[in-house]
């Protein structure tokens, strides 16, 4: 904590919406671990339905159109987010998305407040100008999170960014919560009898929203090639408007005769339930993620976890040792890798189950991921303090930031 008399920093997160997501998560761990370090965090959004976690942790929440990618809007943002600078004395300002880090970059220019940005996933190449400008705000940061080695290489490789600036701060998972010995047997009964499934067989589980990059067809080929009658398949996501996927894949499963073994599931309010009742964890992405939640979350609970060989999946599994990975689009390679996770006796899945969740532990957990993050905020602090020492010597910079000094 800070010293009495002495001013806490300042960090100030600025995200379009608080929904489901990864971006979302890490924006709310971070505010989580900012208040438990004593510093005071804002977040700027336009809301969404996990606003209250914010509030929750001790953060504060303030409701702007950061969302917005109208140029007006954007505009205005920019004085918006600029009073709120100097009304808070916001430190650093953090942006998690491209058009508010627009906003955000405009807006901390003449107020001191240092500017830094988290770059999730690539975006696409090879357009216009004009979209290739938009995309680049996300590389204006002072400091440049990247999720991931991939994603790092994608900023060096596309934007013209100081590769000293680049930090790789992996993403996290909170073990509390997802750890096999979390989990009571009432929640995966309770889990079981919503999903209707029948007893003894093995069930696949594809956690992700219904897009078709997530690749959700593929897996239902995987199904059809694997023709195996005990083994259920659960896809857990909505559409959110996509019907015309969603269509396609309630015809797929029916043409293919999986009408009795593969079920979407519009939304799980338990996550760690559902994967501890899964045999195995599929990760079926067409196009490369930036970091993805599932084969991690997947081997925490000590899962066999299949993914995509390409993007995060390669630094998040251990190939052969932790999970297997296969290329991507090829259900007849994701079919095989799901005979193989089935047939794994109960002494082999043991085995694959320590060696993941020792894995996540040693390199993605929440609280490896909030460390790292507040050490990138330690190094804007002391950057500014230095610059000057007269009107900042009073702040702390990594001591009120540091976990350990909290205690």
């Amino acid at each position: 904590m800070a010293d009495s008399g002495k001013q806490s920093p300042v960090i100030m997160q600025v995200i379009p919406a608080l929904g489901p997501g990864g971006a979302e998560q890490g924006c709310i761990d971070i505010t989580d671990e900012l208040v438990r370090a004593g510093a005071k965090a804002i977040v700027v959004s336009h809301g969404g339905s996990r606003v209250h976690e914010i509030n929750r942790v001790g953060g504060v929440h303030i409701s702007l159109p950061v969302h917005s990618k109208n140029p007006v809007t954007m505009l205005r943002n920019v004085y918006a987010l600029r009073q709120l600078i100097r009304k808070y004395k916001v430190d650093i300002v953090h942006a998690r998305s491209r058009a508010p880090a627009w906003s955000c970059y405009k807006a901390c220019q003449g107020t001191g407040a240092r500017f830094m940005t988290t770059c999730h996933a690539p975006y696409n190449t090879g357009e216009s100008r004009l979209k290739t400008l938009y995309n680049s705000a996300i590389a204006r940061g002072e400091r440049v999170i990247a999720i991931s080695a991939y994603v790092a290489a994608y900023l060096r490789r596309h934007y013209k960014i100081n590769p000293e600036n680049i930090r790789i701060v992996h993403r996290g998972v909170a073990l509390e919560r997802f750890h096999p010995t979390a989990v009571t047997p009432e929640r995966m009964i309770q889990l079981s009898r919503q999903w209707r499934i029948p007893d003894g067989s093995s069930i696949v589980l594809l956690p992700g929203r219904l897009t078709r990059w997530k690749g959700h067809h593929v897996l239902i080929d995987a199904m059809n090639y694997l023709n195996r009658k005990d083994v259920f398949c659960v896809l857990i996501g909505a559409d959110q408007g996509r019907t015309e996927y969603r269509k396609e894949l309630e015809d797929a499963i029916r043409d293919k005769g999986l009408g009795g073994q593969v079920r979407i599931v519009d939304h799980c309010n338990d996550m760690p339930a559902a994967y501890m009742l899964a045999t195995v964890v599929v990760s079926a992405s067409t196009d490369p993620e930036g970091f993805g939640r599932v084969p991690v979350e997947g081997q925490a609970m000590g899962r066999p976890v299949i993914a995509t060989d390409h993007g995060g999946a390669q630094e998040t599994i251990v190939r052969g040792r932790t999970g297997w990975l296969v290329p991507p689009g090829d259900a007849r390679a994701m079919a095989g890798a799901l005979r193989e996770a089935l047939s794994l006796d109960p002494t082999q899945r043991a085995i694959l189950a320590t060696r993941a969740m020792a894995h996540v532990a040693a390199h993605f957990t929440r609280d490896k991921m909030a460390d790292e993050t507040l050490n990138v905020y330690a190094e804007l602090l002391e950057q500014k303090m230095t610059e000057n020492k007269t009107a900042l010597k009073a702040r702390p910079t990594d001591l009120s930031l540091q976990k350990d000094s909290a205690a």
